[in-house]
């Protein structure tokens, strides 16, 4: 069985109670069962672990239990990354946290960094090129000048191109 999370799929669910260890380099998936529907309610990821008291002695394990109304809605479904480091199991959860919002993962939010850098156009060494829009003919002005490549939108039709920054 699997749920399909954002673009990834996950293992299970399966009862929480019914878990049991080893876990390792994983992003998991605390859910809670309402009829036949499950509801994200903490969102986490796991570096490695034996312990079968994992989720038990968890520090949002109350809020779990809370949320679901019992320990016997709570399901677990994860996501395997064996290959994966640190940086990419939290780039998945913040994924997750940002489109589901599980209330019990509200503290463990982190800020998540843009792939790119924005600069002004003060901060640009060389000027950006001047060339014609290729619908109307008019002139493309720089909009916004990113790292590696340069946003620009016709001054008369509105239309918009990116080249890359040389």
């Amino acid at each position: 069985m699997s749920i399909q999370i954002l673009q990834y799929e996950f293992l299970g669910p399966i009862p929480l109670e019914e878990w049991g260890p080893p876990m390792e380099k994983l992003v998991y998936l605390i859910l809670s069962k309402d009829k036949d529907r499950f509801n994200v309610i903490y969102v986490g990821d796991c570096e490695k672990t034996d312990e079968k008291s994992f989720f038990v002695q968890h520090p949002q394990f109350k809020c779990w239990v809370k949320e679901s109304g019992s320990e016997q809605s709570l399901h677990l479904a994860i996501l395997p990354m064996f290959e994966s480091s640190n940086e990419k199991r939290k780039n998945v959860l913040n994924k997750i946290v940002t489109r589901y919002k599980p209330p019990c993962s509200s503290d463990d939010i982190s800020e998540s960094k843009p792939d790119y850098v924005v600069r002004s156009s003060d901060d640009a060494d060389p000027k950006p090129e001047i060339f014609s829009c290729p619908c109307c003919g008019s002139e493309m002005k720089a909009e916004q000048i990113l790292e590696k490549c340069t946003v620009f939108r016709c001054i008369g039709c509105g239309l918009s191109d990116t080249k890359l920054n040389f």
